[in-house]
């Protein structure tokens, strides 16, 4: 039997030793159509160039990354075509908890419309907390509060959330980066 912590916290770390290898993953194979380039990931890593470009090429090489040129940067995303891709994508989701805050919290709040990740997970970085955000029309925040807690126990994450209305979600959205994780009614898999 495996405990949670172990399925969750250590799995990327245990196959991926390198924890620049893993912010990579994590940036590029969590959410699909992220770019990058490497100042940027410099920052959002606190990691050294050096390290960072070491690994790009890495996965440059095994055909997992494509970079493409854009005036002076050099942008980075996944490979959509590679065959590994959607299992990276598959397995990067299920370490970091995503599937399971989709399944256990978002699809038990009534009126809940959108939810999204945000904080250092949505810059690609592994967290040691989970920031959530949920917007919706009267949420009830109990059901909320004992959903949170059940995936936090899944996931072996403490994870913060705080809900919204659609118009006050215009005022928080342009402050803070944030990913998309579900939307009510979409069939399409974020």
């Amino acid at each position: 039997m495996y405990s949670a912590n172990f399925l969750t916290n250590s799995m990327l770390d245990f196959i991926v030793s390198s924890k620049t290898r893993n912010n990579i993953l994590i940036k590029f194979f969590l959410f699909e159509g992220v770019e990058s380039y490497l100042r940027k990931m410099e920052k959002e890593f606190d990691e050294s160039s050096n390290a960072i470009r070491r690994e790009l090429n890495r996965f440059i090489d095994a055909g997992l990354l494509i970079a493409e040129n854009k005036g002076k940067k050099r942008f980075y995303k996944a490979n959509t075509e590679h065959p590994f891709y959607f299992p990276l994508k598959s397995f990067v989701r299920k370490t970091m908890g995503i599937d399971q805050m989709v399944t256990h919290i978002t699809e038990k709040i009534k009126n809940l419309e959108l939810a999204y990740i945000t904080g250092c997970i949505s810059k690609g970085k592994e967290p040691d907390k989970v920031e959530l955000v949920l917007v919706g029309q009267n949420l009830d925040d109990s059901s909320i509060s004992s959903s949170v807690r059940k995936v936090e126990i899944l996931i072996a994450k403490k994870i913060s959330y705080i809900s919204f209305t659609r118009e006050q979600m215009k005022y928080f959205s342009k402050e803070k980066c944030k990913l998309l994780i579900w939307e009510k009614d979409s069939k399409i898999e974020l």
